[in-house]
């Protein structure tokens, strides 16, 4: 049975193309957000625990949610590992909340798996990190449930 998520064709990306998609992240600023159509194909689909969209106009849309949420957000890509037309890329998220701890900077581990079509597009993007680790456990109220409910499974 063939995977949905799988490429289409045996072709290599090629490096190039892979490292425009990590310079773009590294570099992502809401101005640079123009250039979205360069970097995905039209139908691409994003995933990660949040979200969960098809097309250029819905991801476009999560990255300005980021930019208005959160507090000078940026990409700094830690390791890469290509095969074919996949790739996957860990990386830090390194942010501010603009709501509270304002001054604390923060930190998410993760990484990212990316198809790519014949032309260089990203087709497919879904991130994996743990939400639960991450980002609630730093949250003021549901973080002390979080790890509260760490603590006790952990007993």
């Amino acid at each position: 049975m063939m995977d949905a998520h799988a490429p289409t064709s045996s072709a290599a990306v090629s490096a190039s193309a892979v490292a425009g998609v990590v310079t773009f992240f590294e570099t992502l600023t809401p101005v640079s957000l123009n250039i979205l159509g360069a970097i995905y194909a039209p139908q691409a689909r994003f995933k990660d625990p949040f979200n969960a969209v098809q097309g250029v106009p819905a991801i476009r849309a999560i990255f300005e949610h980021m930019f208005e949420t959160l507090e000078k957000p940026h990409f700094v890509v830690t390791g890469q590992v290509q095969q074919g037309q996949q790739c996957f890329l860990t990386w830090e998220f390194r942010f501010s909340f603009k709501n509270f701890k304002q001054d604390e900077a923060q930190t998410i581990l993760g990484t990212s798996h990316l198809v790519f079509s014949d032309d260089g597009l990203v087709t497919l993007h879904r991130d994996y990190w743990d939400a639960a680790e991450e980002l609630y456990e730093k949250l003021p109220v549901v973080g002390r449930l979080m790890r509260w409910l760490k603590k006790r499974a952990n007993s």
